[in-house]
């Protein structure tokens, strides 16, 4: 039995969550693989109620789960989710693009992974105004990066890809930060070499993202590139809609869709609930692989099989050409489970 916190969020957020507790319900009913659910209020709604954006109780189940997913919340995400970065070291961010048939994609052969550190950079909110001036600093430090270099050269080891590792850095301009992150790569990729590596400016990273996004494998990023970047690719396959994403520590994991709140469309019924399902994939792959678990590894093949078969047929919500509501589309793929 695993235990699972849900962010239900704001927005479309309570509308893509029952969308997943009603595959996950699925899978417990079916597959041989049991989920306890506990349904958790963060964002803009507990900010109203409780005062706090990430009220105690909240931060509490969720150390006390296996694993956290979380809808997308409002204005206070970042009083959400940059704080659980923080208190949990989440250090990874994981942004898969993956072309889906029957999705507005540039290339119809695109897989690849951005491998994002999550917990430094300019996103550490270190900034203040001195005799009109703003100034905010960039930390990068060694053990992060060679942290989250590891973590990236141990995901093309497992990946079925061009086995490939790009860093994504602007080390030309900023010597000391991105030139640090880029000589910490370069180091760790000599302890993999069966792994390619090369490295690549970030300007010219985002130009071949459009050019030739099908030449790419891992990507490992600084967190400001790297929020950038992961976006980018989002679109590059068809948009957001299709868009999952994973923060991954030592010990615990938090799964999330990309996408905002999306409040112009919350309520009508019409949200595409794919990134959360495919986030849902992913924390099913991290369950199975810290937990030992073949069982979960078999159901997220399963899962992520049944989002291609869907959108295969031609089955889409609004938002990616198609006429189904998130209810009908997620009927959809709880029949091909």
């Amino acid at each position: 039995m695993y235990k699972i916190s849900l962010i239900t969020g704001d927005g479309i957020g309570p509308e893509l969550s029952e969308s997943v507790v009603s595959v996950l319900n699925t899978i417990h009913d079916r597959c041989d693989l049991k989920f306890e659910i506990q349904k958790l209020l963060a964002g803009d709604i507990a900010l109203k109620q409780h005062g706090k954006a990430l009220p105690d109780p909240t931060l509490a189940a969720i150390k006390n789960s296996d694993v956290c997913m979380k809808a997308p919340v409002g204005e206070s995400a970042a009083d959400v989710i940059v704080v659980l970065r923080r208190l949990l070291n989440l250090y990874a961010n994981i942004r898969p693009a993956k072309s889906y048939p029957g999705m507005n994609s540039l290339k119809n052969d695109i897989d690849m992974v951005i491998v994002r550190e999550n917990t430094e950079d300019l996103y550490t909110g270190q900034e203040f105004e001195l005799n009109g001036a703003a100034v905010a600093f960039r930390i990068i430090t060694e053990k992060a990066s060679e942290k989250i270099a590891k973590y990236a050269f141990e995901t093309a080891k497992i990946r079925n890809g061009k086995k490939r590792v790009t860093c994504v850095h602007k080390s030309n301009v900023m010597r000391k930060t991105d030139g640090l992150f880029s000589r910490v790569c370069a180091s760790v990729a000599k302890s993999y070499p069966e792994i390619k590596y090369d490295e690549m400016y970030v300007d010219a990273c985002a130009m071949n993202l459009i050019r030739r996004p099908e030449s790419f494998d891992v990507i490992v990023t600084t967190n400001l590139f790297g929020d950038i970047l992961s976006d980018e690719s989002s679109e590059v396959v068809g948009g957001l809609g299709m868009a999952p994403a994973a923060n991954i520590g030592d010990n615990f994991a938090l799964f999330e869709p990309v996408h905002g709140a999306a409040f112009d469309i919350a309520g009508k019924g019409i949200a595409n609930p794919s990134s959360f399902i495919l986030s849902a994939k992913m924390m099913l792959e991290w369950l199975g692989k810290t937990h030992n678990d073949r069982k979960c590894f078999e159901v997220a093949q399963k899962l992520e099989s049944a989002v291609y078969g869907v959108v295969n047929k031609g089955i889409k919500t609004q938002d990616i050409g198609g006429t189904k509501t998130t209810l009908d589309f997620t009927k959809e793929i709880i029949s091909l489970l």
